[in-house]
C-alpha cells in the first residue's frame, strides 16, 4: 500500500471517529438540556402534553400565593413580560430565597386542566443578590 493510499485512509477513519463523537454528544445533550418554558413560550408553541416532566419559569405575580392544607400546599402565578400566566401549585417546603415578586424554575407536569404541578421549585435571584443578613440597613430604618 502506497503512502499517500494509507494517510487517506487513515483520515477517513479519524473523519468518522470525529463524526460518531459528535453525533454522540449531540444526542447525549439533546436529552440533557436544562431550559424552562416561560409563559410566553407556552402560548406560543402550546402546552406539553400532560404528564410529560417539563420545566416553567417567571417571576412570581404579587399577591397571588396561596396556602392549603396547612401551609403544605401552595398556590401562585408565574408571568413573564406579556399578558400569558401558568398557576403552578407546590406540595412541600419551598427555598428560603422564594416569595412574591421573585424569580422562579418549577419542575414537574402539567394536569389536563392547564395547572402545573411542580415537584421542585428553584428560587432564583439577580447578580446583585445579598443575603437578607448582610443587607446594609437603610437609612432612617
Amino acid at each position: 500500500m502506497r503512502a499517500r493510499t494509507r494517510r487517506l485512509y487513515t483520515f477517513a477513519i479519524a473523519a468518522l471517529l470525529v463524526l460518531g463523537a459528535a453525533v454522540l454528544a449531540f444526542f447525549a445533550l439533546r436529552e440533557n438540556v436544562n431550559l424552562f418554558y416561560t409563559p410566553q413560550v407556552l402560548a406560543e408553541k402550546g402546552m406539553p402534553e400532560a404528564g410529560k416532566e417539563v420545566k416553567v419559569g417567571g417571576w412570581v405575580e404579587p399577591g397571588t400565593l396561596t396556602y392549603a392544607d396547612g401551609g403544605a400546599t401552595m398556590q401562585f402565578i408565574v408571568i413573564d413580560n406579556s399578558p400569558n400566566t401558568i398557576t403552578v401549585r407546590f406540595t412541600g417546603v419551598a427555598p428560603d430565597l422564594f416569595r412574591e415578586g421573585q424569580g422562579v424554575v418549577a419542575t414537574g407536569s402539567f394536569t389536563e386542566g392547564g395547572t402545573f404541578t411542580a415537584k421542585l421549585l428553584l428560587a432564583k435571584h439577580d447578580e446583585n443578590y445579598q443575603p437578607r443578613e448582610l443587607k446594609p440597613l437603610e437609612a432612617g430604618g
